[in-house]
This record gives structure tokens, C-alpha cells and sequence, in this order.
């Protein structure tokens, strides 16, 4: 199986906690859970599958951590490279929900990264969303706001899709 790495920005925890039960999933080792606020963009260098995470803030901002972190990454050629998203976000926010999953495709769409493991919204109400591109949601989305008991079927199931790719 390709060497997977977990890079999040969490400022409240949630995910934080998503980013550790996809590791859990998926079988990755701790150590290659990343924090953004700690760890350099040059971290991904020995990872094959890059799994990108971060929440959406206030009026569809991007979590503070993982910008910074994507202002390196995105200058990194990251040919050969699978590039998966998860976001977390509150759906009540309609105009704006998982905005982040969006804002880190867009970020890293020139880095020439295969984006993969798109998964559907279904069960969420919203008006808008970035993580929407092209009528197809470009990762996952969850909602532990409002949507908690999701969160875990939501999870395993992504990590199931991702398994099926990698392998």
C-alpha cells in the first residue's frame, strides 16, 4: 500500500479528532498524522497519498493553520501524488459550509496532484459551498455541529473508497 500522510489545521479540536479516526481507518500510524501549525509543507515529501484537512471559519475562511501551510505547499510540483480533502463545517453556515475543502482543491489545482475520493453531501442542507466544484463535492464534508451521528458511517465509508483507490 502507498505510504499515506494526514495533514489538518484544527483551532477547536474537531478536526483534529476527524483527522485521528481517518488515521484509524485507514491504518496510518500516528506519527504520520500531521499538525499544520507545527509541521513544515516539506513534510509531504515522503508521502505518496497526501489527506488534507482543515474546518471553515466565519464567513468561508479556510482555518489560519492550514493557509500558511498551503502558502508553501502550493509552490511544490507534487506530480505523483494523490491529494484527498476533508473538511469540517456546520451546514446551518448555508452559504458557506466546508468552504475549506474547496479552497484547498483550488490552492493546490496547479501543483499538478491527483485530486481523488470525492464524496457526496447527501443528508446536508446548504445553499452554497465551494467544496461543490463542477456539480460533484471534491471531498469530504462533515458536520459534527449538527450531524454527529454521521460523522463515523461518514468517515468509514470515505475511507473505504480511499482504500479502494490506493491499493
Amino acid at each position: 500500500m502507498k505510504k499515506i500522510g494526514i495533514f489538518y489545521g484544527s483551532t477547536t479540536g474537531t478536526t483534529e479528532n476527524v483527522a485521528h479516526m481517518i488515521a484509524k481507518c485507514l491504518g496510518v500510524e500516528q506519527s504520520d498524522v500531521h499538525n499544520t501549525a507545527s509541521t513544515p509543507p516539506s513534510a509531504t515529501a515522503g508521502y505518496d497519498v497526501l489527506i488534507l484537512g482543515a474546518s471553515t471559519w466565519d464567513a468561508g475562511d479556510l482555518q489560519d493553520d492550514m493557509d500558511t501551510f498551503l502558502n508553501g505547499l502550493q509552490v511544490i510540483d507534487l506530480s505523483g501524488k494523490m491529494v484527498a480533502i476533508f473538511g469540517c463545517g456546520d451546514d446551518s453556515m448555508s452559504d458557506t459550509f466546508c468552504n475549506s475543502v474547496g479552497e484547498i482543491y483550488h490552492r493546490l489545482h496547479d501543483t499538478h496532484a491527483e485530486f481523488f475520493a470525492p464524496f457526496n453531501n447527501d443528508g446536508y442542507t446548504y445553499n452554497n459551498s465551494e467544496s461543490d466544484i463542477k456539480g460533484m463535492t471534491v471531498g469530504l464534508c462533515i458536520d459534527n455541529v449538527n450531524h454527529p451521528e454521521d460523522t463515523e458511517v461518514r468517515i468509514k465509508e470515505w475511507c473505504a473508497d480511499i482504500k479502494q483507490e490506493i491499493c
